[in-house]
């Protein structure tokens, strides 16, 4: 029964890379409900969760020869936004995703411009291929 003290259903929250609706969009990825389809996809989860502090995530999207022992979250870190320059699909399992994410520390603004490769393997045996981040090229930074 509603009563005079319904609360209004909760507004959809943006999603920080760009999407409508964190919800359906890169949530449902860091909720494990879905894995992202394509390489430009999952560069963008993982923008997002840069921006939410979700760790977990990174480490289960870097591919294993390359993610870093020390990951964590820069509470610091304020990041202002994502604009995908381009996606290019070198074959079914290989991928490069150019990038610049805008950020603020210590009240100074920066961006970060780089061309990820990524690749769709299996992070474990056993387990089905899926696309990971592998390294990038620091196209500029400042």
């Amino acid at each position: 029964m509603a009563g005079k003290h319904a609360r209004p259903a909760a507004a959809p929250q943006p999603c920080p890379c760009g999407g409508a609706d964190y919800a359906s969009c890169c949530g449902r990825f860091h909720r494990g409900e879905a894995l992202p389809g394509d390489a430009q996809t999952l560069m963008r989860s993982r923008y997002s969760a840069y921006v939410l502090g979700e760790v977990e995530w990174l480490r289960q999207t870097w591919h294993p020869s390359t993610c870093p022992a020390d990951l964590a979250a820069d509470p610091a870190t304020r990041w202002l936004g994502l604009a995908v320059k381009s996606h290019a699909q070198a074959d079914a399992d290989h991928a490069e995703v150019e990038f610049v994410a805008r950020y603020k520390v210590g009240g100074r603004a920066w961006r970060l411009h780089e061309r990820s490769r990524f690749v769709r393997a299996a992070r474990a045996p056993g387990e089905a291929p899926r696309w990971l981040y592998v390294d990038g090229d620091m196209l500029g930074e400042g």
